[in-house]
């Protein structure tokens, strides 16, 4: 368990995916450059076997803006993406409505 205080120290944005491709160097991952509002980011994610780069494209996502930059089979991670999973199958999590880049979740 963690506290209030601790949960308020993770920073939950909109993103909305720019581009998306494989990663050069893993199966299971997908490169996604997107849009923070005040800033562009380039994140790695585990859904190459269960979103295609065109699905991911134009496309809004929550993201943890606040996670150490990590290097993940030799690209940059500036942030991870939201998920849920359920009997193999991945789903983003997405706003309901278009948001402006940058939105805060709460």
């Amino acid at each position: 368990m963690i506290s209030i205080d601790e949960f308020r120290n993770v920073e939950l944005r909109v993103a909305t995916v720019k581009s998306a491709e494989p990663h050069p160097n893993a199966d299971k991952l997908l490169v996604l450059q997107i849009d923070l509002g005040t800033e562009q980011r380039q994140i790695c994610a585990g859904i190459r076997s269960h979103y295609t780069p065109e699905e991911l494209v134009g496309r809004q996502i929550v993201v943890v803006a606040n996670l150490e930059t990590a290097k993940l089979r030799g690209l940059e991670s500036q942030g991870m993406l939201l998920a849920a999973s359920d009997e193999g199958r991945v789903i983003i999590l997405s706003p309901e409505k278009t948001v402006q880049p940058g939105a805060k979740v709460s």
